[in-house]
Protein backbone atom coordinates (compact mmCIF):
# COMPACT_ATOMS: atom_id res chain seq x y z
CA UNK A 1 0.00 0.00 0.00
CA UNK A 2 1.29 3.45 -0.88
CA UNK A 3 0.88 6.03 1.84
CA UNK A 4 0.07 9.69 1.34
CA UNK A 5 3.15 11.88 1.74
CA UNK A 6 2.19 15.01 3.64
CA UNK A 7 3.45 18.36 2.38
CA UNK A 8 5.02 21.37 4.11
CA UNK A 9 2.47 23.08 6.32
CA UNK A 10 1.22 19.88 7.97
CA UNK A 11 1.80 20.24 11.74
CA UNK A 12 3.24 16.71 12.05
CA UNK A 13 6.31 17.86 10.09
CA UNK A 14 7.14 20.41 12.79
CA UNK A 15 6.97 18.35 15.99
CA UNK A 16 9.49 16.15 17.75
CA UNK A 17 8.75 12.53 16.83
CA UNK A 18 7.97 10.07 19.62
CA UNK A 19 10.53 7.37 20.34
CA UNK A 20 9.43 3.77 19.86
CA UNK A 21 9.83 1.02 22.43
CA UNK A 22 11.45 -2.20 21.25
CA UNK A 23 8.05 -3.90 21.66
CA UNK A 24 6.39 -1.29 19.43
CA UNK A 25 9.14 -1.64 16.85
CA UNK A 26 8.61 -5.41 16.69
CA UNK A 27 4.81 -5.17 16.51
CA UNK A 28 2.97 -6.34 13.42
CA UNK A 29 1.59 -2.80 12.98
CA UNK A 30 5.06 -1.26 12.84
CA UNK A 31 6.31 -4.04 10.54
CA UNK A 32 3.42 -3.27 8.19
CA UNK A 33 4.17 0.45 8.42
CA UNK A 34 7.81 -0.16 7.48
CA UNK A 35 6.73 -2.19 4.44
CA UNK A 36 4.32 0.55 3.36
CA UNK A 37 6.95 3.26 3.91
CA UNK A 38 9.44 1.31 1.78
CA UNK A 39 6.87 0.94 -1.01
CA UNK A 40 5.93 4.63 -0.77
CA UNK A 41 9.58 5.77 -0.82
CA UNK A 42 10.40 3.61 -3.85
CA UNK A 43 7.29 4.72 -5.70
CA UNK A 44 7.90 8.44 -5.09
CA UNK A 45 10.88 7.88 -5.88
CA UNK A 46 13.06 8.92 -2.97
CA UNK A 47 16.10 7.76 -1.01
CA UNK A 48 14.62 8.24 2.45
CA UNK A 49 11.24 8.62 4.12
CA UNK A 50 10.52 9.50 7.74
CA UNK A 51 7.31 8.53 9.53
CA UNK A 52 6.28 12.19 10.02
CA UNK A 53 6.21 12.50 6.22
CA UNK A 54 3.36 9.99 6.15
CA UNK A 55 1.55 11.75 9.00
CA UNK A 56 2.89 9.74 11.95
CA UNK A 57 4.98 11.47 14.66
CA UNK A 58 7.19 8.40 15.24
CA UNK A 59 11.01 8.35 15.40
CA UNK A 60 11.26 5.96 12.47
CA UNK A 61 12.69 6.30 8.96
CA UNK A 62 13.50 4.08 6.00
CA UNK A 63 16.53 4.67 3.78
CA UNK A 64 17.71 3.21 0.48
CA UNK A 65 19.85 4.60 -2.33
CA UNK A 66 19.94 1.71 -4.82
CA UNK A 67 22.37 1.36 -7.73
CA UNK A 68 19.57 1.54 -10.31
CA UNK A 69 18.68 5.07 -9.17
CA UNK A 70 22.30 6.12 -9.52
CA UNK A 71 22.72 4.81 -13.08
CA UNK A 72 21.06 7.95 -14.48
CA UNK A 73 23.60 10.20 -12.72
CA UNK A 74 26.94 10.92 -14.46
CA UNK A 75 29.87 9.21 -12.69
CA UNK A 76 31.62 12.54 -12.05
CA UNK A 77 28.50 13.83 -10.21
CA UNK A 78 28.35 10.66 -8.11
CA UNK A 79 32.03 11.05 -7.22
CA UNK A 80 31.64 14.76 -6.41
CA UNK A 81 28.84 13.95 -3.95
CA UNK A 82 30.50 10.85 -2.50
CA UNK A 83 27.40 8.95 -3.54
CA UNK A 84 27.46 5.16 -3.41
CA UNK A 85 24.64 2.61 -3.18
CA UNK A 86 23.03 2.20 0.24
CA UNK A 87 20.94 -0.92 0.87
CA UNK A 88 17.47 -0.67 2.37
CA UNK A 89 17.43 -0.26 6.13
CA UNK A 90 15.42 1.17 8.99
CA UNK A 91 16.52 3.63 11.66
CA UNK A 92 14.50 4.11 14.84
CA UNK A 93 15.13 6.51 17.74
CA UNK A 94 18.34 7.87 16.18
CA UNK A 95 20.84 10.18 17.78
CA UNK A 96 23.19 12.02 15.46
CA UNK A 97 26.76 13.23 15.82
CA UNK A 98 28.27 15.26 12.99
CA UNK A 99 31.85 15.55 11.87
CA UNK A 100 33.66 17.52 9.19
CA UNK A 101 33.09 20.81 7.50
CA UNK A 102 29.73 21.43 5.84
CA UNK A 103 29.49 20.63 2.14
CA UNK A 104 26.84 22.28 -0.02
CA UNK A 105 24.67 20.47 -2.55
CA UNK A 106 21.12 20.80 -3.78
CA UNK A 107 18.55 18.75 -1.89
CA UNK A 108 14.95 17.92 -2.52
CA UNK A 109 12.29 16.52 -0.22
CA UNK A 110 9.20 14.42 -0.84
CA UNK A 111 7.32 16.80 1.50
CA UNK A 112 8.34 19.83 -0.58
CA UNK A 113 7.28 18.43 -3.94
CA UNK A 114 8.84 20.07 -6.96
CA UNK A 115 11.38 22.20 -5.10
CA UNK A 116 15.10 22.07 -4.40
CA UNK A 117 17.66 24.27 -2.66
CA UNK A 118 21.33 24.44 -1.78
CA UNK A 119 21.81 22.97 1.72
CA UNK A 120 25.02 22.79 3.76
CA UNK A 121 25.43 19.45 5.54
CA UNK A 122 28.31 17.83 7.42
CA UNK A 123 30.46 15.48 5.39
CA UNK A 124 30.29 12.71 7.99
CA UNK A 125 27.51 11.50 10.28
CA UNK A 126 27.57 9.00 13.12
CA UNK A 127 24.20 7.60 14.12
CA UNK A 128 23.22 5.46 17.10
CA UNK A 129 19.79 3.91 16.60
CA UNK A 130 17.74 0.73 16.63
CA UNK A 131 17.37 -1.39 13.51
CA UNK A 132 14.12 -3.00 12.31
CA UNK A 133 14.58 -5.81 14.84
CA UNK A 134 15.05 -3.44 17.75
CA UNK A 135 18.78 -4.15 17.95
CA UNK A 136 21.26 -1.33 18.60
CA UNK A 137 22.92 -0.14 15.40
CA UNK A 138 25.84 2.24 14.89
CA UNK A 139 26.20 3.84 11.47
CA UNK A 140 29.30 5.71 10.28
CA UNK A 141 28.40 7.46 7.04
CA UNK A 142 30.16 9.78 4.63
CA UNK A 143 29.17 11.75 1.57
CA UNK A 144 25.64 11.48 0.25
CA UNK A 145 24.66 8.77 2.75
CA UNK A 146 25.59 11.14 5.59
CA UNK A 147 23.39 13.79 3.93
CA UNK A 148 20.44 11.38 3.68
CA UNK A 149 20.75 10.47 7.37
CA UNK A 150 20.91 14.14 8.41
CA UNK A 151 17.88 14.96 6.23
CA UNK A 152 15.74 12.13 7.63
CA UNK A 153 16.77 12.72 11.24
CA UNK A 154 15.87 16.40 10.78
CA UNK A 155 12.34 15.23 9.95
CA UNK A 156 12.24 13.27 13.21
CA UNK A 157 13.22 16.45 15.06
CA UNK A 158 10.57 18.63 13.42
CA UNK A 159 12.98 20.27 10.96
CA UNK A 160 13.09 20.43 7.16
CA UNK A 161 15.80 21.37 4.71
CA UNK A 162 14.24 24.81 4.26
CA UNK A 163 15.42 25.55 7.81
CA UNK A 164 19.04 24.99 6.72
CA UNK A 165 19.07 26.05 3.07
CA UNK A 166 20.54 29.12 1.45
CA UNK A 167 17.23 30.92 0.98
CA UNK A 168 18.28 32.54 -2.30
CA UNK A 169 18.80 29.09 -3.83
CA UNK A 170 15.22 27.81 -3.48
CA UNK A 171 13.85 26.95 -6.92
CA UNK A 172 11.70 24.50 -8.80
CA UNK A 173 13.34 21.25 -9.83
CA UNK A 174 12.49 22.13 -13.44
CA UNK A 175 14.47 25.40 -13.24
CA UNK A 176 17.33 23.66 -11.46
CA UNK A 177 17.51 21.01 -14.19
CA UNK A 178 17.31 23.53 -17.05
CA UNK A 179 19.52 26.30 -15.68
CA UNK A 180 21.76 25.21 -12.81
CA UNK A 181 22.39 21.46 -12.62
CA UNK A 182 25.48 21.46 -14.84
CA UNK A 183 27.22 24.34 -13.07
CA UNK A 184 29.73 23.94 -10.22
CA UNK A 185 28.27 24.86 -6.83
CA UNK A 186 30.68 27.81 -6.50
CA UNK A 187 29.37 29.27 -9.75
CA UNK A 188 25.74 28.71 -8.72
CA UNK A 189 26.40 30.52 -5.44
CA UNK A 190 28.08 33.42 -7.24
CA UNK A 191 25.26 33.75 -9.76
CA UNK A 192 22.61 33.63 -7.02
CA UNK A 193 24.47 36.11 -4.80
CA UNK A 194 25.11 33.66 -1.97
Amino acid sequence: MRLKIVQAGEPVLRVQARRLSRKELLSSETRQLIDWMRETMRDAPGVGLAAPQVGLPLALAVIEDPPEVQRAIPPEKLAERGRRPVPFHVIANPTLRLEGEPVEFFEGCLSLAGLTALVPRSLRAHVECLDHNGNPLTIHAEGWYARILQHEIDHLNGAMYVDRMHTRSLMTIDHFTRLWSELPIAEVKKNLGI
